[in-house]
């Protein structure tokens, strides 16, 4: 399916054309409509939301539209344009034509004029498909065996990496039958990441806002309450990726451990896949396993073993367990489980002055090559007391506010 955009000022005109391209409705989408002429930032935001393959573009104001097409194909590669009007002109074609734009439309919007255009327009995505390039990088959070303290890893340095310059992250948990995040945050907003994935191909800037919830500087997207029987396509999943990617300078990922095949998609995506595991036998060798089993995957490159919880009373060293494991280990973190309960307790991340708090800092900084900013307060006690959101509802099946 053809995934569109319009952009005009006219709001009477975009809506006209939008009905008639309302009729194709099986080969052609509009995601959004544009009620104006963007400026760069929205623009860009717009682009990252929705991805379009082809653009409609009001040329009601030709200098307007010139600078929007002109701002387009700087950003992305390959995307198309149907410019629209209310007459049909040879001064109008040569200003969309001057434009770089070669189909357009005149109201009425008449059918047999849009198939026209549309089936050039998808001959030419078919040709060369737009190139959204990804913003951000995904990093995947994967625990060698039940309690391992994968999801407090990926919550911490989630936070840690947050503070690093002005990278805008976003933590998702995608262990969708036992996901605790939510729990762990004492997030109050019911939209989860399902919700999501339901509504893929109506996702904005607008409804994620919705969906997320921000603590501190980080986006935090929860896995909804306990649902074992719940199925993902790994293509929606890849979507959704892809989403993040656009909109996040990094994603971090809490996976379940059992390695669904959407999980295994998530990490087909992801720059680094972190498999925590502590210097115990059996979690050592649950790591064995899943390196040998991800390695058949040929996905074994991008892994990077993570030693949590270790003291002086470990069974193991670090050396020790690399040499059982038979691979580096890329990062070792203290048992502190004062500082966890303690954060666990309050609903925060673990205090980044404590040395475990530190470490986490540490590898965010090393992760990013960027220095750590000032860690901000603490989230009041009284943000837990307000009112839950409720679930998905209305127009578009968001509420309108959070």
């Amino acid at each position: 399916m053809l995934r569109t955009i319009i952009i005009g000022p006219d709001a009477r005109q975009a809506q006209l054309l939008e009905k008639a391209v309302g009729a194709l409705a099986n080969e052609v989408s509009v995601s959004r409509v544009v009620p104006n002429y963007p400026d760069e930032g929205e623009l860009i935001r717009v682009l990252r939301a929705h991805a379009p393959d082809a653009i409609f573009i009001s040329f009601e104001r030709g200098d307007a539209a010139g600078k929007v097409v002109e701002r387009v194909m700087q950003e992305v590669e390959g995307v198309q344009f149907v410019a629209y009007h209310r007459v049909c002109d040879a001064a109008t074609l040569r200003e969309i034509m001057r434009s770089g734009v070669r189909e357009l439309v005149a109201e009425p919007f008449e059918l047999s004029a849009l198939v026209e255009s549309l089936r050039n327009v998808k001959t030419l995505v078919e040709q060369k498909p737009p190139v959204y390039t990804a913003k951000g990088r995904i990093y995947s959070f994967l625990p060698a065996k039940a309690g391992s303290g994968a999801t407090t890893m990926a919550l911490n340095l989630s936070a840690a990496l947050s503070r690093v310059g002005n990278t805008k992250v976003l933590l998702s948990d995608l262990d969708l039958s036992s996901g605790i995040l939510r729990f762990l945050l004492k997030i109050r907003n019911e939209h989860a990441i399902m919700e999501a994935i339901e509504h893929l191909h109506e996702l904005d800037e607008n409804l994620w806002t919705q969906l997320v919830t921000t603590v501190a500087k980080l986006d935090v997207l929860h896995s909804g309450p306990m649902n074992p029987n719940v199925r993902v396509d790994p293509a929606q999943v890849h979507d959704l990726d892809q989403f993040w990617l656009r909109n996040y300078d990094v994603v971090c990922v809490d996976l379940s451990g059992n390695l669904e095949r959407y999980s295994l998609e998530i990490i087909r995506d992801s720059q680094q896949v972190f498999l925590v595991c502590t210097p115990e036998v059996p979690s050592l060798h649950l790591t064995r396993e899943k390196l040998a089993f991800l390695k058949t995957l040929d996905l074994d490159s991008r892994v990077s073993v993570v030693l949590n919880r270790v003291s002086k009373q470990s069974a193991l060293t670090p050396q020790q367990v690399q040499d059982v494991l038979g691979v580096p280990v890329m990062h070792s973190f203290v048992n502190d489980y004062m500082v966890v309960n303690r954060a666990t307790t309050t609903g925060e991340f673990v205090d980044p002055k404590s040395k475990l708090g530190r470490q986490f800092e540490e590898l965010a900084s090393s992760l990013l090559n960027r220095p750590i900013a000032e860690v901000g307060s603490k989230r009041k006690f009284l943000e837990f007391l307000s009112a839950p959101t409720q679930a998905l509802a209305g127009t578009r099946g968001v509420p309108s506010s959070r």
